[in-house]
């Protein structure tokens, strides 16, 4: 399945320099992690209020950029440098969910209008990495797969962001492109599962 999860590897390569820097530092892979819950948060906050500046829409395309370079290099602490442990998965995987929907709850105020969808996408993207959760109990293996994962979900909401703030209106295709990746998720969901299961 096409994903933007694919490019991941070469996106790591290009981080390893700030990787070696935060260790020297004495950065561990949790305050990494924590470091993308809090800034998911000013994400989301900025996002709500970009009615009034209208350059805080450059938040999402920017904010998502560093909050995947963030969700990597916690990982890549993590295993490079022996900090693997219990409490970090469970700090990963919540902290991925609750991350999104910070960023993504106020698509229920600019897309009032299909609310019942912006629901629906938010709900159905904290299934799908549960899933992906589900699949690791099943198979031993975390499932990342696409076509609406979350660095998937997050390309969609940068390039909502971008497109709001050049004043593009979208609201008369807003319940069509939330509909169709709302069936990619649907999609994304059961390929996760069917491969967990094989």
């Amino acid at each position: 399945m096409i994903s933007i999860y694919k490019i991941k590897p070469k996106f790591q390569q290009f981080l390893k320099p700030v990787l070696t820097r935060l260790y020297k530092l004495g950065v561990t892979a949790n305050q990494i992690t924590l470091a993308s819950i809090f800034l998911s948060l000013l994400i989301g906050i900025a996002f709500w209020n970009a009615n009034n500046w209208n350059v805080l829409f450059l938040t999402l395309p920017i904010g998502l950029f560093f909050r995947m370079g963030l969700n990597a290099l916690d990982g890549m602490m993590a295993r490079t440098y022996n900090q693997q442990s219990k409490k970090g998965e469970i700090l990963n995987e919540l902290g991925d969910v609750v991350s999104d929907v910070f960023i993504f709850f106020p698509l229920l105020k600019f897309e009032a209008h299909i609310s019942y969808l912006i629901v629906a996408f938010i709900c159905l993207g904290i299934v799908n990495e549960f899933a992906g959760v589900m699949s690791k109990i099943v198979s031993g293996e975390r499932r990342y797969d696409g076509p609406m994962g979350k660095s998937d979900r997050a390309l969609v909401i940068a390039i909502y962001g971008l497109l709001q703030f050049f004043g593009v209106g979208i609201s008369n295709y807003s319940i069509y492109i939330f509909g169709i990746v709302i069936m990619l998720l649907i999609l994304s969901t059961f390929t996760r599962l069917n491969k967990a299961l094989k």
